[in-house]
């Protein structure tokens, strides 16, 4: 059964005894990792992220590496690939270039990553992850969401005490340690997990989500990054707390689409749902001709359709993509692939057709074509996709005039409205 919030206050994350009241070390073992909190046995979403997972494994696989810095990476790019808290007290970050790295810490241990033994641990814990839920909605080779809501049944415990036995046995059995956010969205979960690493488990709940969120800067919403931050910084805005205190209708007239994100995650209002999307690989759609094509204008419009088809699939499935792939099949069945990585990941129908009719204008050489497709692939969580552009002004009128054109259509029908790409084009 669900210990009563009233009567039990929280529990050591060690040897998982009750903590009727507040103290600062375990009554049964003495441990000082006690957990406590208010709304603990209600919260069911999970953000697990492993804790510096690649040199983890590495100082596990080699344990004199253990009390020395490690960082992964080198290699073509000369780039910081992740490094352990030892490294990173030094100032050493991920993405960092390796000259860089070293200057800040001269005795890191330098380790050319294995991702083939890093997948392989990543899909230990990925079947650890399955067997507490079936809902678990990975993010990369180390993070996944889970939702544990209805699991109290079969495990006879609430998610939180779940979720510290599994802790537990990850170290015990696999030698590396992760950090457990807890909450009642994704978005402060994900915020949880990184505020106590390493071996780290942070509840922040519904009740007390605008004030913890108030003094926190811009830079905790997911896709305010460096760029995003300095346009925040002009117009004055520096922390959440300044976001909650304004308008929707105002942040949307200054940034579009993402005004309205900052609008809702400042509030902790983040309705997104644990997806099973690891299954995917990509997503796209393609078309065969009945006559083969060779005219660049009549396969924009064909292009447009596929596009549009693909963003509504991302859409509805609440992910994103890194990579746009363009199919193209000649009329002797050779087939042409192209791609292009984004900056950032995608699930607009604008920037995926107009990644694609950048690739497809190098083809339409006279070639006549019997199939046409366009995709996406590098799946992502959608939270990151799609920034303000502050190259290109357009693309955030762009951005909001998709937004109405899929309002339209998810009321009135697909039909309802169409851009001048396709508009008049019978071609399905």
């Amino acid at each position: 059964m669900t210990p009563s919030a009233d009567a039990i206050t929280g529990f050591c994350r060690d040897c998982l005894a009750e903590q009727k009241a507040e103290t600062r070390r375990c009554r049964a073992c003495g441990s000082p990792r006690l957990l406590y909190h208010r709304e603990l046995y209600d919260l069911t979403l999970a953000h697990i992220d492993c804790d510096a997972f690649y040199a983890t494994i590495e100082k596990r696989d080699n344990p004199e590496l253990a009390d020395k810095p490690v960082i992964i990476g080198g290699g073509k790019r000369g780039v910081v690939s992740t490094a352990c808290y030892i490294a990173r007290i030094n100032g050493v970050r991920s993405a960092m270039p390796m000259f860089k790295a070293l200057e800040l810490c001269p005795n890191a241990v330098v380790i050319r990553p294995d991702m083939e033994k890093y997948a392989g641990v990543g899909r230990q814990v990925r079947r650890m992850m399955m067997e507490l839920t079936p809902l678990v909605q990975p993010l990369s080779i180390d993070e996944a969401f889970l939702e544990l809501a209805g699991t109290e049944r079969l495990h006879r415990d609430p998610p939180a005490r779940i979720l510290a036995r599994f802790a537990r046995r990850v170290e015990s059995e696999l030698g590396i340690s992760i950090s457990v956010g807890l909450s009642y969205c994704k978005f402060l979960a994900k915020v949880a997990s990184d505020l106590q690493k390493p071996r780290g488990f942070s509840v922040i709940g519904e009740a007390e989500a605008k004030d913890f969120l108030a003094p926190r800067p811009v830079t905790t919403i997911w896709g305010v990054g460096k760029a995003f931050n300095a346009t925040l910084e002009a117009d004055g805005i520096r922390t959440i707390g300044q976001l909650q205190q304004m308008e929707e209708g105002d942040l949307m007239r200054r940034y579009g689409s993402m005004g309205q994100r900052l609008y809702r995650l400042a509030r902790g209002m983040d309705e997104r749902e644990v997806h099973l999307n690891d299954a995917a690989k990509s997503v796209s759609a393609e078309t065969t001709f009945f006559d083969d094509i060779s005219r660049h204008d009549e396969l924009v419009p064909v292009l447009r359709r596929l596009s549009e088809k693909v963003s509504a699939r991302l859409k509805k499935h609440e992910i994103a993509g890194h990579t746009v792939v363009l199919k193209m099949k000649t009329a002797d069945f050779k087939s042409r692939t192209r791609n292009k990585r984004l900056e950032d990941p995608t699930q607009l129908a604008d920037r995926i057709f107009r990644t694609g009719l950048s690739l497809m204008e190098k083809e339409t050489d006279g070639t006549k074509f019997r199939l046409l497709g366009i995709g996406v692939t590098d799946l992502c969580d959608p939270t990151l996709a799609d920034p303000p552009d502050l190259v290109d002004q357009q693309a955030g009128r762009r951005a909001a005039a998709e937004a109405a054109m899929d309002k339209l259509r998810n009321k009135f029908g697909k039909a309802a409205v169409e851009t001048g790409y396709t508009f008049g084009d019978k071609r399905r």
